[in-house]
C-alpha cells in the first residue's frame, strides 16, 4: 500500500539540497548536438530505472552502484535492516519485489515491482539536464488505481560521477548517507537490540529441544542449524534455528554458545550464551548474557562480552 507520509518521513531525515537553476539550450542549436543531448538526458533515465528496479528487488549491491563514491561507502557499512530500509523509500513497498519493465506509448520508462503484499507502478518523465546535474520527475501509484487518487509525485536528482549518473536527491533535499548514518543507527538500535535478546531466547529453546532429543547438549551452534541438503535432522543439524543463528550473526549481533562445566551429557550439563554488538554504538551498545541458570541480563559492555553480574532482564 503506497503510502504519502512514507516520502515526507524520508525528506525529513535528508538534509536540504539548494536548488540548481538549469541552463536553457539555445534555440540554434545544431541537429548533431540536439541528437546529442537527447543521448545525454537518456543515460540518466536509464540510471534512474535501473537504480528503482534494484530497491524493487532490494538488491543491496545492484542498488549501491547507483549511488554516489561517498555514499556507497556509508551505504556498506550500515546495518542491514537500515540498508533494506533506504530501498524501501524508493519504491514506497514493504517486501522485495520482482521488478519488470512495462511498455508504454509516452515512451516514458514505468517500472512495475510486483511483492507478495502489493504492487507499485513507477514511471519516470523527461530528464532535464545540466552539465553534470540532470533531474527527472517520478510518478509513484498503484497499478489498480485509474483515477490517479494515489499518484505519489516527486523529483529525483542524479548526478554524473566516474563515467556514471548516480542518485543525488529526492525532491530538493540531498542524499547524503554519511550525515543520517548515526541518527539511522541509533534509530535501528532499539530494533537490533531487541532482535538480540530475542535470538538469545531461541538459542536457550533450540539447546533445550536439542537436550530432550538426544540426551546432551549440542557441541556447537551450527549443529541446532539446517540439516545438509537431502538428509533428515539429526544430532549434526537438528533444523532447530535458520542459518544466521546458527553461524553465530544475525542483524548486527554475534552469538557466542558455551558449555560450562565440561560435559555435555543429560539434564545438569550447564551452558552459557552472549550476543554482543558486531560494531559497537552502531548495531548495538548493550551486550546479553545468558547465565547458566537461565538468568537473561543486559548491559553497555562497550562492545565486550557480558556476565552474570550484569543487571538481569525482566
Amino acid at each position: 500500500m503506497l503510502r504519502c507520509a512514507a516520502f515526507v518521513r524520508f525528506a525529513s531525515l535528508l538534509l536540504l539540497f539548494a536548488s540548481v537553476v538549469a541552463a536553457q539550450e539555445s534555440s540554434s542549436v545544431s541537429t548533431a548536438k540536439t541528437a546529442a543531448a537527447v543521448s545525454t538526458s537518456d543515460a540518466p533515465t536509464a540510471a534512474l530505472r535501473d537504480a528503482l528496479s534494484a530497491a524493487c528487488s532490494q538488491s543491496e549491491q545492484a542498488f549501491s552502484r547507483f549511488l554516489t563514491t561517498r555514499n556507497a561507502e556509508t551505504f556498506a557499512h550500515l546495518t542491514p535492516p537500515a540498508r533494506v530500509a533506504l530501498m524501501k523509500r524508493f519504491v514506497l513497498l514493504n517486501q522485495p519485489g520482482k521488478p519488470s519493465l512495462l511498455p508504454t506509448g509516452s515512451g516514458r520508462p514505468t517500472v512495475h515491482c510486483e511483492t507478495p503484499g502489493g504492487a507499485a507502478e513507477l514511471q519516470i518523465g523527461g530528464a532535464e539536464v545540466s552539465d553534470n546535474l540532470a533531474f527527472l520527475p517520478v510518478e509513484v501509484r498503484e497499478p489498480t488505481d485509474t483515477t490517479g487518487a494515489s499518484t505519489i509525485r516527486v523529483q529525483m536528482g542524479l548526478v554524473r560521477e566516474n563515467s556514471g549518473w548516480k542518485l543525488l536527491s529526492v525532491g530538493l533535499v540531498l542524499l547524503d548517507l554519511p550525515a543520517l548514518a548515526f541518527e539511522w543507527d541509533a534509530a535501528e538500535m532499539e530494533s537490533t537490540e531487541r532482535a538480540a535478546i530475542d535470538g538469545v531466547k531461541k538459542i536457550a529453546e533450540a539447546v533445550e529441544t536439542y537436550r530432550r532429543s538426544y540426551a546432551r547438549l549440542p557441541e556447537s551452534l551450527t549443529k541446532l542449524g539446517p540439516a545438509k541438503r537431502g538428509s533428515a535432522a539429526g544430532p549434526d543439524g537438528a533444523a532447530l534455528l535458520d542459518q544466521d543463528l546458527a553461524s553465530g550473526t544475525r542483524m548486527g549481533y554475534k552469538f557466542r554458545y558455551v558449555i560450562s562445566g565440561g560435559s555435555d551429557l543429560g539434564a545438569p550439563a550447564k551452558y552459557e550464551i552472549a550476543a554482543t554488538p558486531e560494531t559497537y554504538a552502531r548495531t548495538g551498545r548493550r551486550s546479553f548474557f545468558r547465565d547458566i541458570s537461565g538468568g537473561l541480563h543486559g548491559a553497555d559492555r562497550q562492545g565486550a562480552v557480558g556476565s552474570e553480574v550484569d543487571p538481569r532482564l525482566e
